[in-house]
């Protein structure tokens, strides 16, 4: 019998079809898909699973740049925002603004409240301040703004739950003594010595106590504590009393009050490095200082106050040690000698960051130290303008004349007479002419106290505060003898009308005016 497949042709050799006796074996079709030459034997991803994972993976990639731009968005919706996820007073505040924050912490400190209450049915209402609370709302907000900060995933994700508190201290002295002076009348009421600082003196000093009866105050602290933590509800809770001897002993008391004036006492000084210095008052320094008593446990002692300490010095440290630049003008001569320096020159300078100062101001508060920094500055020169002196007024007491020069050139000469002896001698020094009148009314007193008035005095130049060049006709004869001992004006350079005149039409404010030599003893013409 003769085998054939199904490709074989289906005819003998001859050509003739086969015979009945031959059998025909049929390969089995194969798929069109497998067909492809596959050298490896791997049968290749259908078309439908290739389509099948593409869309998953384009689904994948929606998503995954969803969750990033969500990310992304959150986090500019929230810079200026309580974060996800924030809790104040258990309440979420994810989404507030500073200034809604501000409303809410300050409604939940209003809304926060200690019932106390007695076995003999006094009871009173205190809120957080009459129990010795001191709230820093505008820190709270700060810490629920930046709560989770540290995490920028955390700070996005509503999950992650952050409870802030209040940003408060608790003053237990303070709490004591209300709750004393609500429950307890005055003769019989404990009190515990505590210190005072006195703006007078500028020094601490005990304020004694006396021994008494007390209100048990440790669960109203429990209370408060409670409501730093979770504000924004009344609560209630019951006393006891206690008789107790001086609850704050004066030696106790001493010891903190001798702290507190090393303190005080101390010099605390910024420079602004460029020779000018700050030094911090003591009455500022004491306001740094708090007092922390415990009248339950018998103790007193110091804490200081950074932040308190911070806002003083950022504030005041520009106002006391920045400065303007004042360029120097100096007065020169032909030569360029320096006659006079006409406006003292100062350097320009800027405060900066005071972080480093109020770091070392503390460190030293705390030792009770003093200390002495630089406070970082920027620093410009100022410049030197030289101008040189056309208008030039020598006047010689020695001689009771005066000289004016144009250009170091002699042009006119004036026969004088000077302030007489004593306080009425005229200024010796480099001095401007820095205001002038045509006519006035000059007035002073005499060396009995009496008050003089000369009235319409011409051609005034005033040089060296009430000093000045001006007529003076009652005291011709002066001028002519030059006896300002026993001539002499109140101060003021007299002159004849023409002379005074001149000088006040040809010598313009700034002209230079120097007055040199020595008191004659009488006349000297």
């Amino acid at each position: 019998m003769t085998i054939a497949s199904h490709d074989d042709a289906m005819f003998d050799a001859a050509g003739g079809e086969l015979s009945e006796d031959t059998m025909v074996i049929n390969n089995p079709l194969v798929d069109a898909e497998q067909m492809p030459n596959n050298p490896s034997g791997k049968q290749g991803l259908s078309r439908r699973t290739r389509i099948a994972l593409w869309s998953s993976g384009a689904v994948l990639a929606v998503l995954l740049l969803s969750l990033i731009g969500w990310f992304f968005g959150a986090r500019w919706y929230y810079q200026d925002k309580a974060p996800l996820g924030v809790e104040f007073g258990s309440v979420s505040v994810a989404g507030q603004n500073a200034q809604q924050l501000r409303v809410t912490v300050s409604n939940a400190v209003a809304r926060s409240s200690v019932t106390v209450s007695d076995d003999n049915g006094k009871s009173v209402k205190a809120n957080l301040k009459d129990l010795g609370v001191a709230v820093n709302v505008n820190q709270t907000v700060k810490n629920l703004l930046t709560a989770k900060n540290d995490n920028i995933f955390a700070k996005v994700n509503p999950f992650i739950h952050h409870n802030v508190p209040l940003n408060a201290k608790v003053d237990k002295y303070a709490t004591s003594q209300y709750l004393a002076k609500s429950f307890v009348n005055e003769d019989n009421r404990a009190v515990g010595s505590t210190i005072a600082f006195d703006a007078e003196s500028k020094s601490y000093s005990v304020v004694t106590g006396k021994s008494g009866k007390m209100p048990e105050n440790t669960q109203v602290l429990t209370q408060v504590n409670k409501l730093v933590k979770e504000p924004g509800h009344p609560s209630s809770v019951k006393i006891s009393y206690k008789n107790v001897s001086m609850p704050i002993s004066v030696e106790s008391a001493q010891q903190a009050a001798d702290q507190a004036n090393a303190r005080v006492s101390a010099q605390y000084v910024v420079s602004n490095g460029d020779g000018k210095n700050f030094q911090i008052p003591a009455d500022q320094i004491a306001q740094w200082i708090t007092v922390d008593a415990d009248p339950a446990q018998g103790t007193i002692k110091l804490q200081y106050d950074k932040q308190k300490v911070s806002d003083y010095i950022s504030s005041t440290l520009p106002e006391q040690l920045n400065q303007a630049k004042v360029d120097q003008e100096d007065v020169v001569d032909g030569s360029g000698k320096v006659l006079l320096t006409k406006v003292k020159g100062a350097n320009g300078v800027t405060i900066g960051r005071t972080d480093a100062v109020v770091n070392t101001l503390y460190d030293a508060l705390t030792k009770g130290e003093g200390a002495s920094t630089q406070v970082e500055s920027t620093i410009t020169k100022f410049e030197t303008k030289r101008t040189k002196s056309e208008m030039r007024i020598v006047v010689d007491k020695s001689t009771q004349m005066a000289y004016a020069y144009r250009n170091d050139e002699l042009v006119r000469s004036f026969p004088i007479c000077s302030g007489k002896n004593g306080a009425n001698e005229s200024d010796n020094g480099n001095f401007f002419i820095y205001l002038k009148y045509a006519t006035q009314d000059m007035t002073g007193l005499n060396d009995d106290g009496s008050r003089y008035l000369s009235k319409g005095v011409k051609w005034v130049s005033y040089y060296n505060g009430g000093e000045g060049f001006h007529t003076a006709t009652w005291n011709y004869g002066g001028i002519a003898s030059g006896d300002s001992v026993g001539h002499g004006s109140h101060g003021c350079i007299n002159m004849y009308e023409q002379d005074s005149k001149w000088i006040y039409e040809n010598c313009p404010q700034g002209t230079l005016v120097q007055v040199v030599g020595s008191q004659p003893t009488g006349p000297v013409r």
